[in-house]
């Protein structure tokens, strides 16, 4: 496959140069994509309920459709589900991602229509390619093949061909076959279900490839390399694929495992690039070494609102376009796409960087953080201080979750947290101080409900065995790997105390 690369690049490069015209006309470009959307769902019952065809702009479309969360629409999405076509998008939608999380505690059902696979999750994952060979001139990435880690399709199997599974899952199987050629594992192994079983497989199918680029969540894929290696005998897994160049990642934060990757890979061949792919759409990709904030991916078949963080608990919220954002702030994310989702708040919040073009970080999930004393604890400021303790300590972190400790009679409250350690630290103790005092640089609301332990007091931490975390998400959801992963942090104490029992197992 040698010299694919450099055929390929000149094709990739165009579209780097037509997503330039986000800087100056995000405006006009997202107005277009709205039109277009609501001119195609306008026969569909929620396109007739609500207008669409009557709609002529942004302002009309805040006026006439409400925002929604996915309780207020699971009624339409399990009658498309049952079967029914024309419901939120026009036909039958057979593909389904699913995920946890409602206040319910009934799974979502994503639907994945043939154009948001086509317009959305391919492209943005061509989009990737192509802002990474524009950073990377010297690239050979096509030269060899992807290592794509994915997920599994549920044991819900429903009837008519609906097919329900991880994000990833849907991606792997209805991929076009060309791109086999250039990916690995097969597909058998990439949907095996069972990850004690998938690991080896995994394993057996890459080892002996010409891997020169991954893809995936770095917790799960780091088990894999890991594997890779011990199966190789060596200690970096360039010693294995010396050709490895590139890791796409997303899912989860990389700050806690960025340490970990770059002690087993040769600093010199490896880049990372972050995106935003999430089972509701393909948002956002990193376009420059500078920073690792992404590029908001304006033409892919979705519209953005943005909901200013004041606005978040109030009955009826305001909801700004993409013109109206302003850099440093965070905003609950809106979406309207071409997988029937309507103004839907996906539970995401994400603070915009830049305005010109839209770069974004993603700062946690609506429901994740902790504000049990004022001190509005994001995830992103979690995933920063944890990454600079195991900086100045020597540790490294496996996995993680946090909750409040609430005051007592005789106690201030204080947060818990619940860390497995790759490398433990030599003092836990100072572990601690150092991870409360860096919470402080970062958040200064917590900051000013620590000064001198007045309001809360120092986090304390608690060691979790080997294998908790793990074995909490397969009791919890019945699979490992892929897309699974722990909120980092909760405001209340349901999940860590579940997993407290378990710890003392």
């Amino acid at each position: 496959m040698a010299g694919i690369t450099k055929l390929a690049r000149p094709f990739f490069l165009r579209r780097v140069a037509q997503c330039a015209r986000f800087a100056d006309y995000a405006k006009e470009i997202q107005e277009r994509q709205l039109l277009s959307l609501l001119k195609e769902a306008s026969p569909t019952e929620y396109g007739r309920k609500y207008r669409f065809a009557e709609i002529s702009g942004y302002q009309d479309y805040k006026q006439a459709v409400p925002l929604v969360r996915y309780e207020d629409i699971r009624p339409l999405v399990m009658r498309m589900v049952g079967g029914e076509s024309g419901v939120l998008w026009k036909g039958r939608v057979r593909n389904y991602a699913q995920s946890s999380g409602t206040s319910d505690g009934k799974s979502k059902y994503i639907p994945i229509t043939k154009e948001a696979f086509a317009r959305c999750h391919y492209r943005g994952g061509a989009d990737c390619v192509a802002f990474y060979l524009d950073l990377n001139p010297e690239s050979r990435i096509f030269d060899g093949r992807a290592f794509i880690l994915g997920g599994s399709f549920a044991n819900e199997l429903h009837k008519d061909g609906v097919v329900v599974g991880d994000l990833s899952a849907n991606l792997i199987d209805n991929i076009n076959p060309i791109v086999n050629l250039l990916r690995v594992p097969p597909k058998k192994v990439a949907l095996m279900e069972v990850w004690d079983k998938k690991l080896p497989a995994l394993v057996e199918a890459s080892r002996r490839k010409h891997i020169t680029n991954i893809s995936g969540v770095p917790s799960w894929f780091l088990s894999v390399l890991k594997e890779v290696m011990r199966r190789e005998g060596v200690d970096c897994i360039h010693d294995v694929w010396p050709d490895l160049e590139v890791f796409f990642h997303g899912g989860i934060s990389f700050a806690p495992y960025r340490e970990q990757y770059e002690a087993i890979t040769d600093r010199g061949k490896m880049h990372y690039i972050e995106t935003y792919n999430a089972s509701e759409g393909f948002f956002a990709v990193q376009s420059s070494w500078d920073t690792q904030a992404m590029l908001l991916l304006l033409d892919l078949g979705v519209f953005y609102e943005f909901i200013p963080l004041s606005e978040t608990g109030k009955e009826h919220p305001d909801a700004l376009s993409i013109a109206d954002v302003e850099a440093g702030k965070t905003y609950e994310l809106v979406i309207s796409a071409c997988n029937g989702l309507w103004r839907y708040r996906i539970g995401d919040t994400v603070r915009v960087e830049q305005t010109r073009p839209v770069k974004i970080t993603i700062a946690g999930r609506t429901k994740h953080f902790i504000n049990a004393f004022g001190e509005e604890l994001m995830v992103y400021n979690a995933d920063r201080a944890i990454e600079e303790a195991c900086r100045l300590t020597g540790a490294s972190v496996y996995n993680y979750t946090a909750a409040p400790v609430y005051a007592t009679a005789k106690t201030k409250g204080r947060h818990e947290w619940l860390i497995e350690f790759e490398r433990r630290p030599d003092d836990m103790e100072r572990f601690a101080d150092v991870l409360d005092r860096e919470l402080q640089k970062i958040n200064s609301d917590y900051e000013a409900k620590r000064y001198k332990g007045i309001f809360i007091d120092r986090l304390s931490i608690v060691e979790a065995r080997r294998g908790l975390f793990d074995d909490w998400l397969l009791l919890r959801s019945g699979r490992l790997g892929g897309q699974r992963k722990i909120p980092r942090l909760y405001n209340s104490r349901e999940i860590i105390d579940s997993m407290l029992e378990m710890n003392k197992k």
